[in-house]
């Protein structure tokens, strides 16, 4: 068969197809929009941060408290707080800081982490501002130090033995 014989069949072809259907071949729902905002975008810190004259939580009364049973207490609730990027940045604090605090130091951490997990988040590195109450925090002031890692550190989630 000669070539000019194929392109006339080709043509005869392409005059035969029907034209592309305006309807979607789908019969799926379209999809909503991802209803989970990213870290660190505008949208995701105007609606998960506190606004800056909420009062502070009210922490739990813990009577007798040991200073050891704290201690192991706030390593425990600094991994466990419910979203990964602050139990990264509170548990490895923990883990290199808190051997080293003092009860006071101790009892300021343990307020600090009763507040909101993307507010400390926040906070610690420099996306927002800290309410009063936690301006001159010597202990905000190390998480904040950790978090800059100045030392290039790759760090990963403490075991909890």
């Amino acid at each position: 068969m000669s070539a000019a014989a194929l392109l006339k069949i080709a043509r005869q072809c392409r005059t035969r197809l029907p034209t592309a259907s305006p309807r979607t071949f789908s019969t799926s729902a379209p999809r909503a929009a991802d209803p989970w905002l990213l870290p660190n975008t505008p949208e995701h810190l105007e609606k998960t941060t506190s606004p800056p004259d909420a009062p502070a939580p009210t922490p739990l009364p813990r009577p007798g408290e040991s200073v050891e049973k704290m201690r192991a207490r706030l390593v425990y609730q600094s991994r466990k707080r419910g979203t990964l990027e602050s139990d990264l940045l509170l548990s490895t604090f923990a883990k290199e800081r808190l051997g080293t605090m003092d009860e006071a130091e101790l009892r300021e951490f343990d307020k600090l982490m009763d507040e909101p997990d993307w507010d400390i988040y926040y906070w610690a590195t420099g996306k927002k501002a800290p309410p009063e109450r936690w301006e001159g925090s010597r202990v905000l002031e190390k998480l904040r130090e950790h978090v800059r890692n100045e030392g290039r550190v790759v760090r990963r989630m403490p075991d909890l033995s």
